[in-house]
This record gives structure tokens, sequence and C-alpha cells, in this order.
């Protein structure tokens, strides 16, 4: 699982190079064709870790519910976001991440509630959510990619 925890890590990385190097104005920029906007995709990835974590496993999650509201499936921005809510996301990207991978080795992720993704990936344990998570973020992370190109 070490592999799997120093992949996702790497992909955070990158998230925060996004964040660092973009304006906010670009950041809350919803391209032509597109339906959300680099933000959203950045915090959709975090409360999809932690939903596929957490929430399958009947935990507490990392983030506050609003969060959750604000950036699960099926969402778009409907204001833009401020630049004290960015650093609230960048400082939870990678405490999430680390949090989650201390909680894995000391073991409490033991009640799985099996989930299906809208790809067809069936998720048993929390190894399997964890697999799925970095190619969740890859997607994602190809989105964001996408819409550098038009902000």
């Amino acid at each position: 699982m070490h592999q799997t925890f120093a992949i996702t890590k790497n992909s955070r990385k990158s998230l925060s190079h996004f964040l660092n190097t973009t304006s906010l104005e670009k950041l809350n920029k919803i391209p032509e064709g597109f339906n959300n906007n680099i933000i959203w995709n950045i915090a959709h990835i975090i409360v999809v870790q932690q939903m596929l974590s957490y929430k399958l496993s009947g935990l507490p999650m990392l983030v506050s519910d609003e969060m959750v509201a604000k950036y699960t499936r099926g969402t778009k921005p409907l204001n833009d976001v401020t630049q004290s809510e960015i650093e609230l996301i960048q400082s939870v990207l990678f405490e999430t991440i680390n949090k989650t991978e201390e909680d894995y080795n000391i073991g409490i992720f033991q009640n799985f509630q099996e989930f299906t993704s809208l790809s067809g990936f069936t998720m048993r344990n929390i190894e399997d959510a964890l697999a799925f998570n970095y190619y969740h973020e890859a997607v994602h992370t190809g989105m964001i990619m996408s819409i550098m190109k038009f902000v």
C-alpha cells in the first residue's frame, strides 16, 4: 500500500502546483463547453477520496459536510471561490491523504461498504477504494489540464 499512497501524494503535488501558480481568476473560470473549473476539480478530488475511504467505512470524514455538499458528484460551481477558500483547499489537500495513510496503517478501515462506481469498478475493501482513487484523481487532473488550455 505504500506505493498507492506515494502515487496519490505525487498527484496531490501536481494539484498543489496548480493552486500555487494559477491566478484566482483562472482557478474560478469555467470555459465554454465545461461544467466546472479548476478549483472545483481539485476540491472534488479531495471530497471523493474522503467519501471512498471514510464514508464507505462508516467513519467521520476529515472534510466538512459543507465541502462535501459543494464538491460532490453532480455539483457545479455556483459562485467564485475566495482566496481564503483556496487556502483551505490547499491545506486539506495533503492533510487528508496523510491522515488517511496514518489511519490505514493503524487499521481503522474495517467495515467497508461495497460500492460500484459509475465507471463500473466495484470496490469491496479499502484497498480497492484507494486504488480506484488514484484513477479518479488522474481523470480529474486530466480535466484540469484541459481547462488550463482555455483559461
